[in-house]
């Protein structure tokens, strides 16, 4: 039997999702979620993948992620390996803890298909029978055959807001969102965390389904009929897996980096590396885990034995100073398009 088709492409939107075994459990505790998101954190990092939503549902996991590099497969391979090595251990056992290989799920990251699918990720906490929002029971709520209690619609709102293994806290205001999860691309679909909220929470007491979402999510592409034609001629006829290619051909070596901020600056790397409040050094970090796909710890390393905090705070005061001084953001830009063709 061929093996499900991956479509990777630079800078593609997917939703993912991956059942434990037998649909067993998978997240047994909250060390196991910890752990989990944690190596979120981490293909942030080494792959240098978008990481927009999340939630964990005990047997299963779903994802929104965006991939610049066109490395889904590569990414969440080593997600769920590592993840499986870590749960066995701790378990005490041997074998397989996901059923098959991740599902996946190309979106159009134009029009609504994305913010739809985020909605859509975020209600799993609560499409279920014991709050009387599994499927057949949703449908009829949905036509106006049946309508919540109050108590009911109480206990799904506690729940969706209570439920702290999912990005939806940080999207409705709720909690502070971790320096890995990118929620800006969505929030702006939605007009902002106020507007997201208010969308979210009416699904739940109208008991709907994202009205187009729920219709084609079990498609391999979703979006708009122009996007599907596209996306199905950009793979042709293949029927079987793409070949996989290896991450480190498709991110940038630091000394492309520092020879794009060079020209840039007009200086060499040696002359501002230590200058205290120089934008350069900032812009080659930042770069660095931009186009590079470099975790914290090896940027660190790079610099001899800077602490991976230390970077990571370097890092995000760059980027709060591209939020205020135009020029800058503008250098950023021009380094970025020399880099790669794909912005994130």
């Amino acid at each position: 039997m061929a093996r499900p088709l991956r479509i990777d492409v630079p800078g593609g939107w997917y939703a993912v999702c991956a059942r434990g075994t037998e649909r067993r459990i998978v997240f047994c505790d909250e060390r196991h979620c910890e752990h989990f998101l944690e190596l979120l954190e981490e293909i942030a990092e080494r792959f240098a993948v978008g990481v927009h939503a999340y939630v964990l549902m005990g047997n299963h996991y779903h994802l929104i992620v965006r991939t610049p590099h066109a490395n889904l497969s590569q990414a969440m391979q080593w997600l769920n390996v590592s993840y499986s090595a870590w749960f066995n251990a701790k378990q005490g056992r041997v074998g397989h803890v996901f059923q098959g290989r991740f599902g996946s799920r190309l979106i159009d990251g134009e029009g609504s298909w994305l913010l739809q699918a985020s909605v859509y990720l975020h209600l799993n906490p609560v499409r279920v029978s014991d709050l009387g929002l599994g499927k057949s029971q949703n449908r009829a709520e949905a036509k106006g055959s049946c309508r919540p209690t109050r108590e009911e619609t109480a206990k799904r709102l506690r729940i969706l807001k209570s439920h702290c293994w999912s990005s939806y806290p940080a999207y409705a205001g709720y909690s502070p969102a971790p320096a890995w999860l990118t929620t800006r691309s969505l929030l702006a679909r939605a007009g902002g965390k106020a507007r997201y909220r208010e969308d979210i929470e009416a699904h739940v007491t109208r008991g709907e389904a994202p009205e187009e979402y729920s219709t084609v999510r079990d498609r391999l592409l979703i979006g708009s009929n122009a996007f599907v034609e596209a996306m199905k001629k950009k793979v042709g006829k293949v029927t079987t897996e793409q070949p996989e290619r290896s991450i480190l051909r498709e991110l940038i070596p630091i000394e492309r980096i520092l020879e794009t901020v060079e020209s840039e600056k007009g200086e060499k790397w040696a002359d501002f590396q230590d200058r205290y409040g120089d934008w350069g050094k900032g812009l080659v970090l930042y770069l660095a885990r931009k186009r590079g796909g470099y975790t914290l710890r090896e940027l660190g390393d790079w610099l001899e034995g800077v602490n991976y905090k230390t970077v990571s705070k370097q890092i995000q005061r760059f980027e709060q100073k591209l939020d205020d001084d135009r020029s800058l953001a503008r250098k950023a830009r021009r380094c970025l398009r020399q880099l790669s063709t794909v912005e994130t």
